[in-house]
């Protein structure tokens, strides 16, 4: 199985309009943390995301947060490459 690229260590903390979002799940993304099509020919696919108010988000940027684009902080328990 494929691992995603660590984009970073912390969350990506952005005030949000209302709207649909694409996350990247590969972390390879030149536009952290939303789909550009790097993960193109890889297993990876976005993951669509849903604000239904202006709020903030904190995405994850490790790509191994257990709660999908948003962080929960997982990434304090990623061992140093």
């Amino acid at each position: 199985m494929e691992k995603p690229h660590i984009a970073g260590r912390r969350s990506l903390k952005l005030v949000m309009e209302p709207g649909t979002y694409l996350y990247c799940t590969c972390g390879k993304t030149e536009n952290q943390a939303f789909c550009d099509g790097s993960h193109k020919g890889t297993g990876f696919r976005p993951e669509k995301v849903v604000v239904e108010e202006r709020q903030l988000v904190k995405w994850c940027m490790c790509r191994h947060s257990k709660k999908g684009y948003w962080c929960d902080n997982f990434h304090r328990e990623l061992e140093e490459d």
